[in-house]
């Protein structure tokens, strides 16, 4: 009993301090921010409204075509990251476990991840200079067309941070077990056939996890956006999306007042979205699993 009480209290000893990390900066400004969405102070004191901001947000000519539409932009946004940064780091993940470039994979690793760490600002900043029509490698103003603006923007994005899948799927490559990989040489498979018989079905459980982790990342998205574009990002909200329209709501910018209300209605929402895909996803693998046990 005594040892048993030592461990819940080396338990709560570890527990304790981000618990109360994880309320007083995570918790309390999301359950803040719900309980805000329910009042309307514009007139200077706060009375109940219950969902009268949603209905005005989904409603409201005004702020449902921006709602809408930042919504669509975020689709777009999450669908280019993952149809094109999974690829491209389970690309990267192969060669890197290749026999070629095994021994040195350490430092191939780090020069593809060291994007991953830089500011948002700095690799803004850079490939502002590098497409600039005026004196860069493009002659076209990418991030002026509401045709390439939000593409460009994307896959700047997917260059900062396609160290992280390729970080899971490398890990997961290197996992799979020597044996496993002799007996299917030993039959005779190829490099190829190794890898999408043998290889590909054992990490296929990653792409589910790279995909909602990319997907929560992506629908909380805002700093890439900001850097480039502003808190209205142009042109005509061609690259608008969730995180810079709740910003521009609740703080106030470009030429829009700020209400406390209606951003923390656009942040509820956000939340809701992600808390239900996210939910769903979890459930619909529990049913999988229980299924293989069956």
């Amino acid at each position: 009993m005594t040892a048993m009480r030592s461990r819940y209290r080396h338990l709560l000893a570890f527990t304790l301090p981000a618990l109360a990390v994880y309320t007083v900066f995570a918790a309390y400004p999301l359950a803040s921010s719900i309980y805000l969405s329910f009042f309307d102070s514009d007139t200077g004191v706060s009375r109940w409204v219950g969902f009268d901001n949603y209905v005005y947000l989904f409603t409201n000519p005004t702020t449902s075509e921006r709602f809408w539409n930042a919504l669509v932009n975020n689709v777009e946004f999450f669908a280019i990251h993952l149809l094109v940064e999974v690829p491209v780091g389970l690309l990267l993940a192969a060669l890197l476990t290749s026999g070629r470039l095994r021994r040195s994979a350490a430092v191939y690793r780090t020069l593809l991840f060291i994007p991953t760490t830089l500011s948002v600002v700095v690799v803004g900043f850079i490939w502002r200079l590098i497409i600039n029509p005026l004196w860069g490698l493009v002659e076209h103003p990418l991030l002026g067309d509401e045709r390439t603006a939000l593409p460009t923007i994307s896959l700047m994005s997917v260059w900062q941070y396609v160290g992280i899948p390729m970080i899971f799927l490398y890990t997961a490559l290197l996992a799979i077990p020597g044996p496993v990989l002799e007996a299917a040489r030993i039959d005779g498979a190829n490099g190829w056939t190794t890898f999408w018989r043998v290889k590909f079905p054992l990490i296929a459980p990653q792409f589910g996890l790279i995909a909602i982790l990319t997907y929560i990342w992506t629908f909380n998205g805002f700093d890439i956006v900001f850097a480039l574009n502003g808190s209205a990002p142009g042109p005509n909200y061609s690259t608008d999306i969730l995180g810079t329209l709740f910003y521009r709501t609740f703080f106030g910018s470009s030429g829009q007042v700020s209400d406390l209300d209606l951003g923390a209605t656009v942040a509820s929402v956000i939340f809701f979205l992600i808390l239900v895909t996210t939910a769903g996803y979890f459930v619909l693998l529990h049913r999988r699993l229980k299924s293989y046990e069956l």
